[in-house]
């Protein structure tokens, strides 16, 4: 498989000194309650082998370009390679995906032999065809190494979409599906106000500066 993009070299983080270095906290209790979706990222090394790894930490960065942002523990394999390659495609697995998403957290050296997978011309890495309901491929544009962690920015120039199945979500050290999340109705919405009323006559506050989100 033969790339174009040179290897992306990490950056290192701005050092702490000792006299300002704050008392170091554990944040897994906080990042535990902010349940997020769940990835497999994958790439292919340079002596051909896939690689990949069980990722819940990923964000959008940009709409244009279009990009997003893995953060990858540093001396897995996985990041190696994405990092020595520069491709990358990335899984979110559907609600049915959690085998998966505990094998590739596993550290198993056959993960590839017990999924199913492909890799089609242009993919950034082995697309878990069984398992993901959305795949992106990219490169990696950039990479910050701080700590333990390596934020690694990634360009995508495709994406693949399943919409027949819904998301694997994950929080509070477990997961849980996106259909039994959502399974409970809200509360109903306000009616609209009648037409001539003072309500209706307001016009809509708009949006202060910056208060557009990136949608991932």
């Amino acid at each position: 498989m033969s790339h174009t993009s040179r290897p992306a070299q990490p950056l290192r983080a701005p050092q702490t000194s000792s006299g300002a270095a704050a008392a170091a906290a554990d944040i897994r209790p906080l990042m535990s309650a902010f349940p997020s979706g769940v990835s497999v990222v994958t790439t292919v090394a340079a002596d051909s082998e896939p690689r990949g790894m069980t990722c819940s930490s990923l964000a959008s960065v940009a709409l244009d370009p279009p990009t997003v942002v893995l953060c990858l523990r540093t001396q897995s394999p996985t990041t190696q390679a994405v990092l020595e390659t520069g491709q990358v495609a990335v899984n979110l697995l559907h609600e049915e995906g959690r085998p998966v998403s505990d094998l590739f957290a596993s550290g198993d050296p056959d993960r590839f032999a017990r999924t199913e997978w492909r890799l089609p011309l242009g993919a950034g890495g082995p697309h878990l065809t069984e398992a993901a309901h959305a795949i992106a491929d990219g490169e990696v544009a950039g990479a910050v190494e701080f700590g333990d962690h390596t934020a690694v920015f990634v360009r995508v120039h495709r994406v693949s979409l399943h919409d027949a199945v819904e998301p694997l979500l994950y929080g509070k050290r477990r997961y849980a599906r996106w259909s039994d999340a959502t399974a409970v109705p809200g509360p109903p919405a306000a009616a609209p106000p009648a037409a001539g009323s003072a309500a209706a006559r307001i016009p809509a506050p708009s949006a202060p500066e910056g208060a557009a989100r990136v949608r991932p």
